[in-house]
């Protein structure tokens, strides 16, 4: 490939953001020229402004060390030195759905970690493996927006992606009814333990409007672009509770299913190792070979053991045994700060650049 794609961060000293940063070190189209964040950042060196709080693992990239943060109100100062941006601001939804817009309307392409944009009409929702088809209805978008080449896309909650490619693997089974409880990794609030020492030993039953997100973005997801509107499924309902669990990184869902059709053990595994979506059958970059792996042992998924399968991109699935009120239950794992967060958007900004929604200003 020629030259790389300029890439902006938006709010790249938060959690989400260093997870950006982190994944696109040597990325092959990808180049972190700029780095914004809040006023209070802003005129530092990134290395100055994240100070002690850096929480990868691997150690901050030295690229990025010494790039100046700017403020991320400056639109138009921040947007001119970039072919598109990443979104992972921390500010009300009102505020993100306000900045984000405005981005777009630079021209610039914004590819959000966000939640804010999630529902709005003419702004797809994609999980790459599941309904890349949605990011058509961008060309519905720029209309409004007035724009060329600017736009926004979003990828959905962390929560819904240990589950909802089962459900799209096992489609042709009609699964119509599912009860899923989440246990969810501490780093889903941006936190780690020395963050947030009282989640040691602990369980914690609520996280504010996760169990709304994780009973309807499916839908969304699982929806059909049809006459220039992203329509929701109508199956299956989703029944969900989410409950925050001391785990650092890892989103583990227990689900039950009931289907239409009644497809054996044999036929589910099967489906669910064969199936492959458009970033295997165009080899993007961050693509999983294997987006789903089946687990025959019965103490796995494991997050210490399989949280990382596919560097983190792809889903764990495992305990797929009858139930004598629903059909089926499983087991489900995924990484929710790569697959489930920035892993996810950096998916979806290498299939729009296949798909020729993002290119070089």
């Amino acid at each position: 490939m020629g030259e790389k794609l300029k890439v902006g961060i938006l709010g790249g000293t938060g959690m989400v953001g260093q997870r950006f940063i982190s994944l696109l070190e040597n990325h092959p189209w990808f180049e972190v020229v700029t780095i914004a964040a809040s006023p209070r950042s802003a005129g530092k060196t990134y290395e100055e402004a994240v100070g002690g709080r850096w929480k990868m693992t691997t150690p901050m990239p030295e690229a990025v060390k010494n790039l100046v943060v700017m403020n991320v109100n400056e639109v138009a100062a921040v947007a001119a030195g970039v072919d598109f941006v990443f979104s992972a601001v921390d500010m009300s939804k009102e505020e993100i759905r306000a900045i984000e817009e405005a981005y777009a309307r630079t021209e610039t392409p914004v590819v959000s970690n966000n939640s804010a944009h999630r529902w709005t009409q003419d702004v797809p929702m994609v999980v790459p493996e599941i309904n890349p088809e949605h990011m058509g209805i961008i060309e519905k978008q720029r209309e409004r927006l007035g724009t060329k080449r600017g736009f926004i896309a979003v990828k959905p909650n962390c929560s819904i992606q240990s589950y909802t490619p089962a459900l799209k693997a096992w489609e042709e089974f009609e699964p119509y009814e599912v009860v899923a409880t989440t246990y969810q990794a501490i780093s889903g609030a941006g936190k780690n333990f020395q963050d947030w020492p009282e989640m040691v030993e602990n369980i914690i039953p609520y996280i504010g409007g996760e169990e709304e997100k994780s009973e309807r973005e499916p839908l969304r997801v699982l929806g059909k672009l049809e006459d220039g509107e992203i329509r929701l499924a109508k199956e299956p309902v989703i029944t969900c509770q989410c409950i925050r669990v001391p785990v650092l990184n890892g989103h583990t869902a227990a689900v039950f299913v009931k289907f239409r059709k009644k497809p054996t053990k044999e036929q589910l595994i099967e489906k669910l190792v064969q199936y492959q979506g458009v970033p295997q059958e165009l080899n993007l970059p961050s693509a999983p070979k294997q987006f789903i792996q089946y687990m025959e042992e019965d103490n796995r998924p494991q997050v210490q053991l399989d949280v990382d399968y596919e560097h983190g991109m792809g889903v764990s699935i495992g305990r797929l045994r009858e139930d004598h009120i629903y059909d089926w239950k499983f087991v489900g794992l995924s990484h929710n700060t790569v697959r489930g967060a920035a892993g996810g958007a950096v998916l979806c900004a290498e299939l729009l650049k296949a798909q020729g929604y993002i290119t070089k200003k």
